[in-house]
């Protein structure tokens, strides 16, 4: 028994509800390609928004890192410092010989502050981070970065190279060197905590650091050969201007 299934003539070719059925299959098809469209570009730009985030958090925390690797060193050299003092104290015939150990171990304040423009300059970057408290963490952790590097390291290179303490025994021995050592350890711990917030902030380990650390070792390596060709060069230009110096010098001797 053959059984045939007709279309209802509402819905046959040409009638009004076959034409809607159309549209709206159309209307559907069409619906769904722009949802996949703009859906698909909204993930792909807020994919590229997070690892601009991250490029920029890494870069940052580098920073804050590599600040505390110096402070944590100069830490560490004031107390020798105090060290030294002391011993000369117990001792003053090692003045003579311990004095260049002090100079030796003045604190330096070699902080590339390339990053600290990047960051607090543009808002652009500040705003792709998104992250209030961070923002005021950075902010709060270059500032206690520039007064470390006046209120010690400047302050105690200025008084070695312009009041010259480490000329005589009793300027060294006078030298108030503990009062330097617990600023700097007061500084150090508030840098360190503003870093281990912004770490738990944005999620970042200490082998995160590490790797972005070892990856711009590995960039640096790259440039060792032209490094050793400016340390060429350099010494060619000592090695000319001393053969200037001499001839010049004996001209002089020559005329009358």
């Amino acid at each position: 028994m053959n059984i045939k299934l007709h279309t209802p003539k509402s819905l046959s070719t040409g009638s009004g509800m076959s034409s809607m059925r159309q549209f709206m299959l159309s209307l559907l098809a069409t619906t769904v390609s722009i949802v996949l469209t703009f859906g698909t570009a909204a993930v792909v730009d807020n994919q590229k928004k997070q690892r601009e985030k991250r490029k920029i958090v890494m870069m940052v925390m580098y920073d804050m890192y590599n600040t505390l690797q110096i402070v944590e060193k100069n830490d560490s050299s004031i107390r020798a410092m105090m060290d030294i003092q002391c011993q000369i104290a117990e001792d003053t015939a090692l003045f003579n010989t311990m004095k260049f150990q002090l100079a030796y171990l003045l604190p330096k304040s070699e902080f590339t502050e390339t990053t600290e423009h990047i960051f607090s300059s543009s808002i652009e970057s500040i705003n792709t981070v998104g992250n209030v408290l961070f923002n005021e963490n950075v902010a709060q952790f270059y500032l206690y970065r520039k007064n470390y590097k006046t209120a010690i390291c400047d302050s105690i290179t200025h008084s070695a190279v312009n009041d010259m303490i480490f000329t005589s025994l009793n300027s060294v021995l006078d030298y108030d060197f503990f009062i330097y050592a617990a600023m700097s350890n007061e500084f150090r711990a508030c840098m360190q905590k503003l870093f281990c917030q912004c770490k738990q902030m944005m999620g970042i380990s200490d082998k995160e650091i590490e790797a972005y650390k070892n990856e711009r070792d590995r960039m640096e390596e790259g440039f060792d050969d032209i490094m050793a060709t400016k340390d060429s060069i350099e010494q060619e230009i000592v090695q000319l201007a001393r053969r200037l110096r001499d001839a010049t010098k004996e001209i002089d001797t020559q005329t009358p």
